[in-house]
């Protein structure tokens, strides 16, 4: 009996199909900037740059999210490439991407300040104060120095708080009957994403002053959480009146490698009343997988998002200590698990890889509620060998034929 992958990915997410292998496409950028360019020199071809000949090439699972809807992260990958990728008035052939890590709307017009030889230092579209070097620039590669933010204070938040109203005309699809009825008839899973209650605050204030405002001024803190738990659930109210998705998502990036960057003290006061609301309405219209993205070490948060009905965390890195083989035995059911594959041991070669994959692959499988992956952005210098051999060898665990690459 055919499944769909609507049914297929539920059915793993309730632990139905177990030592079913479903790689996903779990972020909307999987491979680092310059990787896939590297692995077309290595012999990989030419089309393994688009994101459909690639899922379909290594056999692996998409899910849609639902970008169009401006509601988290992730929006600007819905746009036309060159709204994604504005030109900005420089001599060089640099563009600065239109996305940010917040559902503000309008962005802010990206443009530049200060120039060097070696340097260009812009305004960006999240209205942060940037520094990159050009050549990293050019190869879509490495992080900025971040020098200043947007929300400073009161004053500051109440103008970048116009730009989260809900009801803003460009947050939604122009056509929206045409655009429910082409989601709703999708085979894949959707994902909505409804928000971040650290992750977005921390981009408009900045790393760190937002944990000295936890203290400092709490009032503002609750002030901000409330706008974005106000607008996730008219976006979630709107979209799931007329759309059957599969998946929420909530992006926090809340932990470094020893653990969470707010104590789970603050988690609890700030953070888990305005998560209930969240999770609570999304039952109300049968969505019951809620999923978390966050990096670093999440051991003492995942007992708190498990309490709030957060109950499928990516990715898992395994550098910040997080053993998935651990968090199985110590969770169960109760959590689904997706990513915990070791990105360095993909670089290292064939024999640190089968290591890696065989000691906790076979087993989180056969336990299910697994979709495994990299536990973020394969980097460039895994190779396009390395990562085909990687693909095939979890198609061995699996049981399944080994695919053709060459």
């Amino acid at each position: 009996m055919n499944i769909s992958p609507k049914e297929r990915f539920l059915d793993i997410c309730h632990f139905k199909r177990l030592g079913d292998l479903c790689m996903l496409t779990t972020c909307i950028n999987e491979f680092a900037g310059q990787t896939l360019g590297k692995w077309v020199e290595q012999g990989a071809p030419k089309q393994i740059i688009d994101p459909r000949f690639r899922r379909d090439y290594f056999q692996i699972q998409h899910i849609r999210w639902l970008g169009e809807i401006k509601s988290g992260i992730w929006w600007w990958a819905a746009l036309p490439k060159e709204e994604v990728y504005p030109k900005i008035d420089l001599e060089h052939d640099i563009r600065v991407g239109a996305g940010a890590l917040s559902p503000h709307v309008p962005i802010y017009e990206p443009r530049l300040i200060t120039e060097d030889e070696h340097t260009v230092t812009l305004i960006n579209a999240a209205g942060q104060t940037v520094k990159y070097i050009k050549e990293a620039l050019k190869l879509g590669w490495g992080m900025p120095m971040f020098l200043d933010w947007p929300v400073k204070d009161r004053a500051t938040w109440n103008e970048h708080k116009k730009r989260l109203d809900p009801n803003t005309p460009e947050r939604w699809p122009s056509d929206w009957n045409a655009y429910v009825q082409k989601m709703n008839d999708k085979s894949e899973p959707l994902s909505l994403e409804v928000g971040s209650f650290y992750g977005f605050l921390r981009e408009w204030v900045g790393s760190e002053r937002i944990l000295y405002m936890f203290y400092d001024d709490p009032g503002l803190i609750e002030d901000m959480m409330e706008q974005v738990l106000y607008l996730e659930t008219e976006v979630i109210k709107r979209v799931l009146k007329d759309i059957k998705i599969q998946q929420a998502t909530f992006w926090e990036d809340m932990c470094y490698k020893a653990g969470p960057l707010i104590s789970p003290a603050m988690v609890r006061r700030f953070m888990m009343p305005r998560y209930k609301k969240i999770t609570d309405l999304l039952h109300s219209y049968g969505v019951d997988v809620i999923y978390l993205d966050s990096d670093g070490n999440l051991n003492e948060l995942i007992p708190l998002w498990l309490e709030v009905g957060i109950n499928l965390i990516w990715p898992f890195e395994v550098a910040a200590g997080n053993d998935a083989v651990a968090i199985r035995k110590k969770y169960g059911k109760d959590l689904i698990i997706a990513g915990a594959i070791d990105k360095r041991a993909l670089a290292k070669g064939k024999e640190a890889i089968r290591e890696e994959v065989m000691s906790k692959v076979p087993f989180l499988l056969e336990q299910g509620g697994y979709f495994p992956s990299v536990d973020h952005h394969v980097p460039p210098d895994v190779t396009f060998e390395n990562y085909c051999y990687y693909i095939n060898l979890m198609r061995e665990v699996a049981g399944l034929e080994k695919l053709s690459f060459y």
